[in-house]
């Protein structure tokens, strides 16, 4: 038996940042941006509100680029507040690393199974169920908290499951992954 389950994000992830005002360590980005122009150079920022004060941060995107070598396409999406390249740009490892800032996806995300089955005693032995997982986003998951979750079981039982060998995968199974996989379920 095959299925395909996708990890999908329900909403853009929190921005983990010290907060001024506050001392609080979360912010929520909206899709608002800030551009700047001084002559020639171009700064661009994405906005963010701390979700205990509203105190706003600035995540930088452009700094002092020149306005020619920016797409006109680019300038559009920030001119108009686009909520992809939003998305798009807090997943992104530069933009991550520029302004020292890590995203926190608790309840940012969910698992589609496409509606499948909890595994019961009834159903046949030595069937092999193979799954290929893929993700809608960067989005880090223990790969065993997926299984849990997708066939309804216990972590403790998914890696007693993974120890005895009766669920594989070329990846490792115990880390987190954010990048698509597959797995085979041995019954």
């Amino acid at each position: 038996m095959s299925m395909s389950w996708v990890v999908a994000p329900t909403r853009l992830p929190l921005v983990l940042r010290r907060c001024h005002g506050c001392a609080s360590e979360r912010f929520r980005a909206n899709g608002k941006f800030r551009v700047n122009a001084h002559h020639k150079l171009l700064d661009a920022w994405l906005l963010a509100l701390c979700v205990r004060c509203g105190e706003t941060t600035r995540l930088t995107v452009l700094e002092r680029v020149n306005v020619r070598s920016v797409r006109p396409e680019l300038l559009n999406l920030l001119y108009g507040n686009d909520l992809g390249l939003t998305a798009e740009l807090l997943q992104d490892p530069v933009v991550q690393h520029r302004n020292h800032i890590a995203l926190d996806w608790d309840d940012a995300w969910r698992l589609d199974t496409g509606g499948t089955p909890q595994l019961e005693s009834e159903q046949p032995q030595n069937e092999a169920i193979d799954v290929s997982v893929r993700f809608g986003a960067r989005i880090p998951v223990r790969p065993a908290r997926l299984i849990a979750e997708g066939f309804g079981l216990s972590r403790a039982e998914v890696m007693r499951m993974i120890a005895e060998g009766n669920l594989v995968s070329a990846v490792r199974l115990s880390g987190k992954l954010t990048s698509d996989f597959t797995f085979t379920l041995k019954r």
